[in-house]
């Protein structure tokens, strides 16, 4: 048999792999067979240039593994994409090129931020001047690798009739491109596009001019980048050189392939070959087909499949009577579209987490066979990490190429919770800090003590408002004598001194250039974590090359406030990928659809078929009109699905693929790929009497068996029953105050975990207890506002409530936004209540504020109350209540679930509250105020029937209620009134499983 030479022939050494072959596995065995017997150095003396490192890492793998024992020196496996002069291909001095350094990539961010700071006369906030620099950047690389040879014209582009923000972008473009150079000249720097373009030019100029003497051969490439294509055609033209495109579609019609026209080439798959053969003057038939090593069945059913998708994703012009296409490939025997089908599945799924849970069933299945690959191919790197997650229940971890964002990583997460601190401070971001497993500043036992004294409720401001608190809740400890919770808070204030010392840098600051938030940030991580090496692993070091890069470069970047600095930070580390590489099972692996291009593995799942994902679409240039676009010679958006297309081709034609659609992405419908679309249209056309494409109804019931409980056989997971737990009498309560009966006859559960259990809800970190805190503070000014209205006056209790109110919303830690607009709402309540109590003081009654009062409605059960504001004239009692909700309706109070006033009248009468306060109940009022319009309100509750009647309704179902409970057998159920609660949630709701009894079909008997 006559061995394989690339370099032969008189015609053109371009070459073609077909899309269902293994691109890098053929190119390998290739070239062993161009080698043959000859000694190994030929082969060492070659280069082969490949798209991207990760090809030229998976191309050395399998030249090695095709070698077997025969010994071969490796060839120069050099990127295209990442070429450099002083390393091969180039010869050391060939280019005579002066190139300067490429400019680090943030550091021209922030130099041109500072050039739009500077165009529009520093009104551009600095964070939206780095939006708009990353944005100039993606125009200038494209001018650059377009080559776009006057860039400057841009501002003669945009026509009389176009909008005002066309012109004004227009204008800004044109000074940029030429201060720009300007700029990096200053630096002695070089744009990084500009330089790799420069270099790319030089190297096909080179070679032209002397062509190499050594084996060229640039493989994989489809040259969009037109200094990539020069490159391509130097190296077919070179003696020993060939180019070996990624599966040219030699077989496609020449009527559709003269169809990929200018615009409907840009979205068509062989679009972007036909554009790079064509510059060079190349037709489609004198491009060979590379060798392939085997034939057979899996080569007819390739070729099957190939024809299958090249059918699907013809331009729209020859899909106008596929009926007749599809008849005429079965014409020459056999059914092509049948054949293509083989080992070809779609699948449905509902949401994503269910597609990833089908994916990683599909990815174990596979590793099950033996010697089998797996790869998910996918352009979502969210989607990759949910399956990541899903396959970790079995122990299994892919060889991810996306990796993982900075971000996500314990470095990541460490610098992200001290940039949170800095923007606002909170009892959040600093538990956070102090229970990242990276903190060894203090102990678990200090944490806890600080949290449960210090930081829990409304948010502190700064650190003397968690010493406060402390303070506050010492002073609370020493009533109850507990010296636990004195040790406690003491353990408080030298944890929060510690803190301050460390961290007082950065909570100081207001706003600084990023190198000084860098620098700040990086102190105050490694001085938490003294002994910790927090820039080690691959994380750590990623996160010390983005805040070394930040010192340096971030320097004369301009001012940034602590909230947008922490944006910056977060857009930067969700940017910085971070491979871990480490125990990767070696048949598994996770692919972009880039990486995957040249890539094959046994089994495929191609996952993210939906517009919007997979094609991702053209976007929006916010700098360019389509027409300008083109008259710059600028590539339409579209080229880039074009380029995805070109991808799914090549990775749908494994031997065995699975098209994994998601029904819902993100809460909302989703619309599947125009890929699967057409791929689902051509199915139905062929086949009328089965129209769909092969599917696998298993999948979903295995997926579901992996969440169903663990029983033999499996049992349906059945929700929590409401719970009715029935303690001893003994632990019931025998003493209730009048808010907690209205509990009792809402929620019988909360009263079993309150009083039974002995169970309160703690504050919650940064708890939003504004309204909570408005309630208190109109209390606590109502009552001094009562108390020295005569001592006062009309105008000075006014005062004196506005001041008092504003003075405890301050001390409870309102913001200061927050207090300016209480400021306008407390002066008209304190207008309102000055009135009201002028008029209420009229008939000069007997008040009593704040009164306790108690009294047994039967032998062993003691009621208890404590009423805002009473009042008795003439022997008859006035009971009020404030406050600043919604007050329970007359619906409400008449059917005995809010019985507080009713109850608390009866007290009342029954000399609970002293003997000047026993009087007949006349009035049960709720004295609303708000502060807006209206700004107060009085509303009775005295029923049809009358106060009077009410509180003999009220004791009366309190005492049949104490009756009732004081069976053994009687138990305490979850809501059994949820529609007459005040608050939609209580706050055991998590404790009784409400969320899930609650939504199955429950009979109560």
């Amino acid at each position: 048999m006559s061995r394989f030479d690339p370099f032969a022939g008189a015609g053109p050494r371009w070459w073609s792999i077909e899309a269902h072959r293994p691109f890098l596995e053929d190119l390998a065995a290739g070239v062993l067979d161009w080698l043959g017997e000859d000694a190994p150095e030929t082969l060492s003396d070659a280069v082969i240039l490949l798209p991207n490192r990760r090809a030229a890492r998976a191309f050395t793998e399998a030249l090695t593994l095709l070698s077997g024992d025969r010994p071969v020196l490796l060839p120069q496996v050099r990127p295209l994409g990442d070429l450099e002069e002083d390393e091969p291909p180039f010869a050391p001095g060939e280019l005579e090129l002066d190139l300067k350094p490429a400019i680090s990539p943030l550091k021209r961010r922030f130099e041109l931020a500072q050039l739009v700071a500077a165009h529009h006369g520093g009104a551009v906030e600095p964070l939206r001047a780095l939006e708009m620099a990353e944005a100039l950047a993606a125009f200038l690389d494209s001018c650059q690798i377009e080559e776009v040879a006057d860039p400057g014209r841009v501002a003669d582009l945009v026509e009389a009739d176009l909008a005002e923000h066309w012109r004004s972008t227009a204008a800004f473009l044109a000074v940029a491109v030429e201060a720009w150079p300007k700029r990096l000249d200053e630096l002695g720097l070089s744009d990084p596009s500009a330089r790799r373009v420069t270099l790319l030019k030089r190297l096909a100029e080179v070679w032209d001019e002397r062509p190499p003497a050594f084996p060229v051969i640039a493989a994989g490439s489809t040259g969009t980048v037109p200094a990539a294509a020069a490159v391509l055609g130097a190296v077919a033209r070179a003696p020993s050189g060939c180019v070996v495109l990624p599966g040219l579609d030699r077989d496609l019609s020449q009527t559709a392939w003269d169809q990929i026209a200018d615009d409907d080439g840009e979205q068509h798959p062989q679009g972007a070959l036909k554009r790079l053969i064509g510059r060079h003057g190349i037709d489609r038939a004198e491009v060979r087909a590379w060798p392939a090593r085997d034939a057979g069945e899996s080569a007819r059913l390739g070729r099957a499949r190939r024809r299958l998708i090249a059918e699907a994703l013809k331009p729209p012009k020859s899909t106008a009577d596929w009926t007749k296409a599809i008849t005429e490939m079965r014409e020459g025997g056999g059914d092509p579209i049948a054949e293509g089908l083989e080992g070809l599945t779609a699948v449905t799924a509902r949401t994503e987490e269910a597609a990833a849970a089908l994916a990683a069933v599909l990815m174990r299945e596979g590793v099950e066979k033996p010697g089998q690959t797996v790869a998910l191919v996918t352009p979502d790197p969210l989607f990759a990490r949910r399956v990541q997650a899903r396959l970790g229940r079995w122990g299994l971890k892919a060889d991810s190429s996306a990796g993982s964002p900075l971000s996500e990583t314990p470095a990541g997460v460490r610098l992200a919770q001290l940039a949170q601190l800095a923007k606002a401070f909170g009892a959040v971001p600093l538990l956070a800090i102090l229970k990242h497993p990276w903190t060894t500043l203090a102990g678990a036992d200090e944490i806890e003590a600080l949290e449960r004294e210090g930081l829990r409720g409304a948010g502190p401001a700064d650190w003397d408002a968690v010493r406060r608190r402390l303070e506050t809740n010492r002073y609370r400890a020493g009533k109850r004598r507990k010296d636990e919770d004195q040790a406690r808070i003491d353990t408080g204030h030298g944890l929060v001194d510690r803190l301050e010392g460390v961290l007082s840098a950065l909570t100081g600051m207001d706003e600084a250039p990023p190198a000084d938030w860098a620098r700040v940030i990086c102190a105050a991580a490694e001085a938490l974590g003294e002994g910790v090496e927090i820039w080690r692993g691959p994380d750590g070091a990623s996160a010390a090359r983005l805040m070394a890069a930040l010192m340096t470069e971030g320097a004369e970047a301009g001012v940034l406030n602590a909230s947008a600095f922490a944006e910056l930070l977060g857009r930067l580390m969700g940017a910085e990928v971070v491979r871990t590489g480490g125990d990767a099972h070696l048949r598994l692996r996770i692919l972009g659809a880039i990486e995957a291009r040249l890539v094959r593995a046994d089994r495929v799942i191609l996952a993210g078929l939906e517009e919007g994902v997979w094609p991702r679409g053209g976007g929006t240039d916010p700098f360019l009109s389509r027409p300008m676009r083109k008259t710059l010679g600028l590539p339409p958006p579209e080229r880039r699905i074009g380029l995805s297309a070109h991808d799914f081709a090549q990775i749908a034609c494994a031997p065995e693929v699975y098209l994994l659609h998601t029904e819902r992405r993100d809460n909302q419908p989703s619309v599947k790929s125009r890929w699967l679309w057409r791929l689902e249209t051509l199915v139905r056309g062929a086949f009328p009497e089965a129209p769909r494409l092969p599917q696998r109804p298993d999948l979903h019931d295995l997926a579901r068996r992996l969440d169903a409980p663990d029983a033999d056989p499996p049992q349906t997971l059945k929700p929590a029953q409401r719970p009715a737990p029935t303690p001893p009498v003994a632990a019931r309560p025998d003493k209730m105050s009048v808010t907690r009966v209205e509990e009792w006859v809402r929620d019988p559960y909360a009263t079993y975990a309150r009083f039974v259990l002995n169970l309160h809800q703690m504050e919650r970190p940064d708890e939003r207890v504004e309204a909570r805190l408005r309630g208190t503070a109109i209390h606590s000014a109502l009552e001094v506002f009562a108390r020295e209205w005569e001592t006062l006056g009309e105008t000075g209790a006014q005062d004196r409530f506005l001041t008092r109110y504003l003075d405890e919303l301050e001390a409870a830690g309102m913001t200061p936004a927050a207090l300016a607009r209480e400021r306008a709402l407390g002066a008209r309540m304190a207008d309102w209540v000055t009135g009201f109590e002028r008029d209420r003081r009229a008939g000069r009654p007997h008040v009593a504020l704040e009164a306790y009062g108690e009294w047994s409605p039967i032998e062993g059960f003691l009621l208890t109350a404590r009423a805002d504001r009473m009042e008795v004239a003439e022997g008859r009692l006035s009971v009020m209540d404030y406050k600043t909700g919604a007050p329970p309706t007359k619906k409400q109070v008449e059917s005995g679930f809010s019985s507080q006033l009713s109850l608390t009248a009866a007290i009342a009468r029954e000399g609970g509250f002293g003997a000047v306060l026993k009087a007949e109940p006349d009035d049960l009022l709720y004295v609303r105020l708000t502060g807006r319009d209206p700004a107060g309100e009085i509303m009775d509750r005295n029923g049809e029937a009358g106060a009077p009647a009410l509180a003999d309704e009220a004791v009366e179902g309190l005492r049949k209620r104490i009756r009732q409970y004081a069976s053994p057998s009687q138990p305490y159920r979850s809501r059994i009134a949820p529609q007459f609660a005040q608050a939609r949630v209580s706050d055991y709701d998590h404790l009784a499983r409400v969320a899930e009894w609650s939504t199955a079909a429950e009979d109560e008997g």
